[in-house]
């Protein structure tokens, strides 16, 4: 079978999901499952619900109609007939969203999360499969929940491997376009769980693994991996070929064309991956898998932004030893830092964090009993890898740089916007 994932990008609008029709026209359909995320900014939009859930704000109904109102502007542009089951179907989902809101009796803001949130792929789902059997393409819609089963850590589950391989490898119908969601799973309450922010990639790389698949493509709206992000980097070139190895270390970095999890589980069974323009469905793209580093060779640029520099320093002078660190390091853990670069020395220990969940405050107020903190917000972490003395000054350029750190292939910089 060939794996697809689709993303929130690719499935927007009628239009993209008309788009998705074409692509399947042009590359095949059969033996094919289908991993689509929801559409658009579905996601933040359900964001906004959850909070104002909690806030017990009176925007609750309004920021839920807000959802409802650009789901069905896509039904109405889809489906000339309002009959169209399709529409019940939507409602339904709707209806269990409503429902949750008016009777969850939890208070785990990750647990009430990850069960409104998931809503936004089952509607994607639900809209895409009805489109395709209207356009004559028999698809088999699955509930993604039932097949990859996780243990309950919402947000952020961990997959049961055995019992979503027992799952997959004996109920996915082959000889068909199968849909599915992205992102998500459930635990042993059948409650729903996600997988982390830009899972869907991972979803598709779990059901390839499972099912021995001949390959992975990930349809995005740029023509494959770039050597780095458009949108901050001019004249950034195509990479033809990269092996699992530089794009494990990429994802690592930061690279957000492929989720940090996808690689592992395709390296071990040596499936292909293609990153491909939906837009241009029949251009090479990219290819992650066994083989040369990188093709073309070139300097690879990762930037990630609002992150957190944090200094710790020894409040009598005395050295910052391994007991410190480790204590240092159980903290980041608790409370869910994201650590992208250490650096450390006789007195002070600096990281740069991603502070996700919103828990600076709380850590820094710990930290400050032991330890003088001193710390910037907002700064931007550039990693280069296979990086020059071009690659480098062009970073540099017009930025302070706070810290700065070199390896034989990779230099990171932590800078702030120059004056």
């Amino acid at each position: 079978m060939r794996i697809f994932k689709f993303g929130g990008a690719s499935v927007k609008d009628a239009a993209g999901i008309k788009n998705v029709y074409e692509v399947l026209q042009q590359v095949g359909y059969e033996d094919v499952l289908l991993v689509v995320s929801a559409m658009g900014k579905t996601t933040n939009a359900l964001e906004i619900v959850i909070r104002n859930y909690f806030d017990k704000s009176k925007e609750l109904q309004s920021s839920v109609q807000d959802v409802k109102k650009y789901h069905n502007q896509i039904l109405m542009d889809l489906f000339d007939d309002d009959k169209n089951e399709v529409f019940a179907a939507v409602n339904k989902l709707f209806f269990e969203l409503e429902y949750f809101l008016s009777n969850n009796k939890s208070p785990n803001y990750n647990f009430v999360y990850d069960q409104i949130v998931s809503m936004g792929e089952l509607i994607s789902t639900t809209i895409l499969a009805h489109y395709m059997n209207f356009m004559g393409i028999k698809t088999n819609w699955i509930d993604v929940r039932n097949f990859i089963k996780t243990d309950s850590n919402y947000r952020d589950a961990n997959v049961n491997w055995d019992l979503t391989q027992q799952n997959i490898s004996k109920n996915v119908k082959k000889k068909i376009l199968n849909i599915t969601q992205g992102f998500l799973g459930s635990d042993e309450n059948n409650f729903t769980t996600t997988l982390g922010r830009e899972g869907s990639d991972y979803t598709a790389a779990i059901f390839a693994y499972c099912l021995n698949a001949e390959s992975v493509t990930i349809w995005k709206d740029v023509p494959g991996v770039m050597n780095a992000d458009p949108r901050y980097f001019e004249n950034a070139s195509l990479l033809n070929q990269i092996s699992y190895r530089e794009a494990i270390e990429l994802a690592f970095y930061g690279a957000t064309v492929i989720h940090p999890k996808t690689l592992q589980p395709l390296q071990r069974k040596e499936i292909p991956l293609y990153v491909k323009s939906f837009i241009n469905p029949k251009l090479p793209g990219t290819s992650v898998s066994k083989g040369a580093d990188l093709e073309p060779h070139l300097p690879c640029f990762i930037v990630k932004k609002e992150q957190l520099l944090i200094s710790l320093s020894s409040i009598d002078f005395s050295f910052i030893m391994e007991e410190n660190i480790s204590e240092i390091f159980g903290l980041l853990h608790k409370f869910k830092m994201k650590v992208s670069l250490i650096q450390n020395s006789a007195i002070s220990f600096s990281v740069c964090i991603e502070d996700k969940f919103g828990n600076f405050a709380e850590l820094k107020n710990i930290l400050s009993k032991k330890f003088k903190v001193s710390y910037n917000e907002n700064v931007s972490l550039y990693t280069i890898r296979h990086f020059d003395e071009k690659a480098a000054k062009m970073v540099e350029k017009s930025k302070i740089v706070l810290l700065k750190q070199v390896s034989r292939d990779t230099m990171q910089m932590v800078t702030k916007e120059g004056n």
